[in-house]
């Protein structure tokens, strides 16, 4: 493995010095951080990334290596990857490839032996910005003033990028893991799901739970919707900021009035409550990592999280729905469940791979408030 020398240099103008597994590259992009231990294949292939340079705050990165099976989608997604060490000697009994040849095969960047400790706590302290990573100018100064002309994340519709091109019927393509539950009705549902960036485990478990499940481009208008006569519709996880993908929530708002069930997913969340007249802000420095605590009355579930956006508690929104979650480590809305519909969301993964299950319930949920829509509207 060949290492050139690289720098990354913040929005704020501070630098690091790395080494880089690309000798000609420079990129920039908003830097983030997750906290997350293991699912690093998971991480670099979820959607929601689109755009955006990933720090993992764990310090060795790569010893599992790679294989198709736990892909979230076709490729890497993020900009460029950030680690403290890379592991040179994947092993596992699944291992396909390793890390380095994973990212290199796709021009993807991987910088590696800086501190991550002191570049996560500084984005904590200062917050999430855009960054530069250069191994071929190595000179701040020389990058500062392209750095400055970068879009800010805020008010950017990244789910263009990485929404399905046309419509598509989803394929079983990976039940044979033991925490996906089957559905023992005979009865089979047709789910929609409106594809803002989505994770293929997302479609996995609507699949193991007998679902006959449509995936539409996130543009797709009510009507073109509608006329799969869906017996549920799924809004999916996706990039960016969702106050941005305003063609998105004017769709929501038509769905809203046919009464059919819907249950959405992080940005597919976000996209619901701004429908129902909620607004949304952007974190600090976000939400990432498989171990966040969400709840309400004492109840804790640890959950998987993604994301740099939230929907704002004082929205007068609250009057049609109830807030049934808050993350726990700054009570930021993490659920909501309309009052009067069969309508609900949560601002997190609960088809989380590698983990955690503490909320995959809510697909449970989801079949139950289909079928009785369903028993309700053939009366």
């Amino acid at each position: 493995m060949k290492r050139q020398t690289a720098i990354l240099v913040l929005e704020d103008g501070t630098i690091f010095k790395a080494w880089s597994t690309l000798p000609s590259c420079t990129l920039m992009g908003e830097v983030v951080f997750t906290t997350s231990i293991t699912g690093y294949q998971e991480v670099l292939t979820d959607p929601s990334y689109s755009g955006q340079i990933v720090v993992f705050t764990y310090p060795e990165i790569g010893n599992t290596g790679i294989n198709k099976e736990d892909n979230e989608s076709l490729r890497i997604q993020c900009r460029a990857i950030i680690l403290r060490n890379l592991c040179n000697f994947p092993s596992n009994w699944r291992l396909e490839q390793s890390l380095f040849d994973f990212a290199q095969k796709q021009g993807v960047p991987i910088l590696y032996g800086l501190d991550t400790r002191q570049l996560t706590q500084h984005l904590r302290k200062v917050g999430a910005m855009n960054a530069c990573i250069s191994s071929e100018t190595l000179t701040a100064n020389a990058l500062l003033p392209k750095l400055k002309k970068t879009a800010s994340m805020q008010g950017l519709d990244l789910v263009q990028r990485v929404t399905a091109p046309q419509t598509y019927k989803w394929q079983d393509s990976n039940l044979n893991l033991n925490w996906y539950r089957q559905n023992s009705s005979s009865e089979k549902y047709s789910i929609v799901l409106i594809d803002y960036g989505v994770k293929y485990n997302i479609l996995n478990y609507l699949s193991s739970y007998g679902y006959d499940v449509i995936v539409v481009p996130a543009m797709s208008t009510a009507e073109e919707i509608l006329s799969y006569q869906p017996s549920g519709i799924m809004l999916s996880n996706g990039p960016g900021d969702p106050f941005a993908v305003t063609y998105a929530v004017e769709v929501i708002k038509d769905l809203l009035n046919t009464k059919i069930p819907i249950f959405g997913i992080c940005m597919g969340h976000q996209i619901l409550c701004l429908a129902l007249g909620a607004q949304t802000f952007k974190l600090k420095f976000g939400h990432r990592g498989i171990n966040h605590p969400t709840g309400i009355f004492q109840k804790v579930e640890i959950t998987s999280q993604n994301h740099g956006f939230a929907v704002n508690a004082a929205s007068e929104f609250t009057e049609k729905v109830r807030i049934t979650h808050y993350n726990l480590n700054d009570y930021t809305v993490a659920g909501i469940a309309h009052k009067t519909l069969p309508v609900f969301s949560v601002q997190y993964h609960p088809e989380a791979s590698p983990g955690p299950h503490d909320a995959d319930y809510f697909f449970d949920a989801f079949l139950k408030v289909v079928k009785s829509a369903h028993e309700n509207s053939t009366d």
